[in-house]
């Protein structure tokens, strides 16, 4: 009986732990194995300065139903400077994220997403929903509150955070509140969009968490607060992993108002400001309607996501996706909102239990692997090359060399990172080579400039 326990023990053991080597939600994380520390850009001053503070998440461990992710909050691209008199910094944040590794549906009346943290991408940086805190007063006839100080709004015009903020977004399109660095929306940088709506980049490059790839399935940025995964803007035209890859799309469209008095569903509320140039529409959450598309499965939910196949994920799960629109600029909702799909339950914690185990992320994705993915994108290219990669457990040294065999730049894709940058608009057009490596082998890609 004794042995029978033990065999039986053992066998559960086994079945935990090859389950928590293919979690998404335990291995999707972008851990410093490297000791990589953050960086950040003074205004006025295009050269980086090198921070004490480590980047990405430090560790993950979990149990049979949590995730524990142990993280600073600082990326490994560079934050900053944030242009509208935000005085932040990003600022270590030390927080331990107790993710659900079992997901369920909320059956019931949809949680309404709030102000702060309401998800975690995979390097540690949290995730905030539209807002920024700021409304209209419709005594005084202004916008209150948020960083505006000296009047309180109505909470009824709430305005949208990536119109109203977007001069104090740094080139990966986030910013702090008080020090806590974070996405509102698709964290890809503005240099890269296909319209470019914010020049930042320009004197204070960055590079974001990942390179929007029209061609490929968008990665697996991170997890919400009901436990859900992210995705970029891009994924299978079908939910059952068919038909290409598509740009996922919002079904929330700006409304067809000249008045701000009622909500899309009809009912009365406090006024806003009447729509002008001052107050476009979608300077306010409330001037978008959610307009269902069931015979088109590239369009999201209210929620602003789906149930599908993904590459993390064969049997299919509910996604958030980061949308954007046609020239790749953020599209409301954004990520997440404005309820979530399923019952919050993740939280921040102070304590991880004893019993506990720690994952370390397994050497599989070296560059002479064969399952080890790199995107080297557009090609043909213009103004710039970008090279996606997985996360790296060491250093990827980048080089770009003319049809001559001419080294022409380097670069490196920092351990903790995924992607670089690599500026080509004072080049020649012709054929170039991109050659990627670490200290045992490397992979070349040509490359046509245009």
């Amino acid at each position: 009986m004794k042995k029978s326990n033990f065999t039986l023990v053992t066998v559960l053991l086994a079945n935990f732990l090859v389950f928590a080597q293919t979690n998404p939600a335990i291995t999707s994380w972008l851990i410093n194995t490297t000791n990589v520390t953050g960086r950040h850009y003074v205004a006025g001053n295009s050269t980086p300065i090198v921070d004490a503070t480590l980047a990405n998440v430090q560790s993950v461990k979990y149990d049979t139903n949590w995730a524990y992710i142990a993280a600073t909050g600082i990326p490994a691209y560079i934050t900053g400077p944030f242009q509208d008199g935000n005085p932040s910094l990003a600022t270590a944040q030390n927080k331990i994220f107790k993710i659900p590794l079992n997901p369920t549906q909320n059956t019931g009346t949809a949680t309404p997403t709030t102000g702060g943290n309401i998800g975690i991408f995979k390097n540690g940086v949290a995730l905030f929903d539209y807002r920024d805190g700021v409304s209209w007063n419709n005594a005084s006839s202004q916008i209150c509150g948020g960083p505006i100080q000296g009047c309180v709004g109505d909470g009824k015009w709430n305005r949208d955070a990536i119109v109203g903020e977007r001069l104090g977004f740094d080139c990966a399109k986030a910013h702090p509140a008080m020090g806590n660095y974070h996405h509102h929306q698709n964290p890809s940088a503005f240099g890269l969009d296909l319209t470019v709506i914010s020049t930042v980049c320009s004197t204070y490059p960055s590079d974001g968490l990942y390179v929007i790839d029209p061609s490929q399935h968008s990665p697996l940025l991170g997890f919400t607060y009901d436990g859900f995964p992210i995705y970029g803007a891009y994924a299978y035209a079908n939910t059952d992993g068919t038909g290409g890859v598509v740009r996922m799309k919002s079904g929330f469209q700006l409304r067809n108002i000249t008045t701000r008095t009622t909500y899309s569903d009809g009912t009365a509320v406090t006024n806003g400001p009447a729509v002008s140039t001052t107050y476009p529409l979608g300077y306010f959450r409330e001037d978008y309607e959610y307009v269902a598309h069931p015979n088109d499965p590239s369009y999201l939910d209210v929620h602003n996501g789906r149930f599908c196949i993904t590459p993390e994920y064969p049997n299919g799960i509910y996604c958030y996706f980061t949308t954007v629109d046609a020239n790749h600029n953020s599209a409301y909702p954004y990520v997440v909102g404005p309820t979530f799909y399923g019952n919050k339950t993740a939280s921040t914690t102070t304590t991880v239990p004893t019993g506990a185990l720690t994952y370390n992320p397994l050497s599989t994705n070296s560059l002479d692997k064969s399952n080890f993915t790199i995107v080297v994108a557009p090609n043909p290219a213009q103004d710039f090359i970008a090279i996606q990669t997985q996360m790296t457990e060491t250093d990827l040294n980048v080089e770009l060399y003319d049809e001559l065999g001419k080294k022409i730049k380097e670069t490196k894709i920092i351990q903790g990172s995924t992607l670089c940058i690599i500026d080509t608009q004072v080049l020649y057009k012709g054929i170039y080579f991109v050659k990627i490596s670490d200290s045992n082998s490397s992979k070349t890609y040509k490359v046509i400039l245009e």
